[in-house]
């Protein structure tokens, strides 16, 4: 089968980043799908692991996760999807990723791709949709008020790709105001269409920014990118005894400023249930199948920002420093091999 992989790992613009290269087509094990892949996102963690992280010897290492595809083959204990059935999901750093022709994936951890989209919309939401979904509604728990702070949620950095599926989620599952925050005008104007009721300039100074809204101490923080710069500005901005989470990596995270306000720290990473079986795993597929009800009943809409064409080394390498150059608006498909 057709697929895209690397060996060594590196900056991308060594010759050997990214190949298109022949696979053996894998065989499902028991609780697996064998999916015909027909379209991809690239993430974040695509050029993470591609910088930090090489194959075996004498194998090759496949990057991707997310992935909408038809299942062809399924294993012996398989009970919720059958071959023929459309679905979409986000895999597991545990294997192979997703830039092949066929990809192997836990069943407990699909969804029904949402009828109402091609397989390159859908491909654009599955792990952004898991990160938002996880991040506000089992760590920062924004249906729990917190008392006395104003009922909403920063996004910093609302126009990526989790945050274009985070301020959707909140602005549409509940009654809090959204923030999000933005420093281009392109990015800025793509919140607010995504439901951002303002959008503040994060290159300014972003407590001061939230201070000129008028509407108080916010109760709840979801950090998305660059949360090392914007750290001591969260501990200033946030109402005592909010939450906030954070999904990058930033290199020290210094949580004592959080201390005199009792504020609670979250950490969301939505490769946890797939990599360590947890015995919840199967709330990654009900998730999805609950984000294709959504979408297909209008609630939430696709966050593709870029078409990249096909699944090839060259079209995955524009997508990668993309990505890496920060300016990427929703998220980045490619489509067929």
């Amino acid at each position: 089968m057709k697929a895209v992989g690397y060996r060594t790992p590196g900056a991308l613009d060594a010759p050997d980043a990214l190949l298109d290269i022949e696979l053996p087509r894998p065989a499902p094990g028991a609780r697996d799908l064998l999916v015909e892949v027909r379209a991809v996102s690239v993430n974040p963690v695509d050029t993470k692991v591609r910088r930090r992280a090489g194959a075996d010897p004498g194998t090759w290492k496949v990057l991707g996760w997310d992935a909408a595809g038809i299942v062809r083959e399924v294993g012996a204990a398989v009970t919720r999807f059958r071959p023929g059935d459309e679905v979409f999901y986000a895999g597991s750093l545990n294997r192979q990723g997703t830039n092949a022709e066929f990809h192997v994936v836990d069943e407990r951890i699909v969804g029904r791709k949402p009828s109402s989209l091609d397989f390159a919309q859908a491909a654009a939401l599955p792990l952004t949709a898991i990160t938002a979904w996880e991040t506000l509604f089992d760590r920062l728990q924004v249906r729990t008020p917190v008392p006395g702070a104003a009922p909403a949620v920063v996004v910093i950095g609302a126009a990526g790709g989790v945050g274009s599926i985070a301020v959707q989620l909140v602005r549409q599952l509940t009654d809090l105001l959204v923030v999000g925050t933005a420093s281009r005008a392109e990015t800025a104007a793509w919140a607010r269409e995504l439901g951002a009721h303002h959008v503040v300039d994060h290159a300014k100074p972003l407590a001061d920014g939230i201070a000129a809204l008028g509407i108080g101490a916010p109760a709840f923080v979801f950090s998305t990118t660059a949360t090392d710069r914007h750290l001591a500005a969260i501990a200033e901005l946030i109402a005592p005894q909010g939450r906030w989470a954070l999904i990058d990596d930033p290199g020290v995270v210094n949580i004592a400023p959080f201390k005199r306000k009792s504020v609670s720290t979250h950490w969301e990473f939505m490769f946890t249930r797939p990599m360590f079986d947890t015995a919840d795993i199967d709330a990654q597929g009900a998730l999805l199948d609950e984000v294709a009800r959504l979408v297909d009943a209008g609630t939430l809409r696709t966050t593709v920002g870029d078409h990249y064409g096909t699944i090839t080394a060259a079209n995955l390498k524009r997508a990668h420093a993309l990505i890496e150059s920060g300016a990427a608006r929703g998220k980045i498909v490619l489509e067929g091999f």
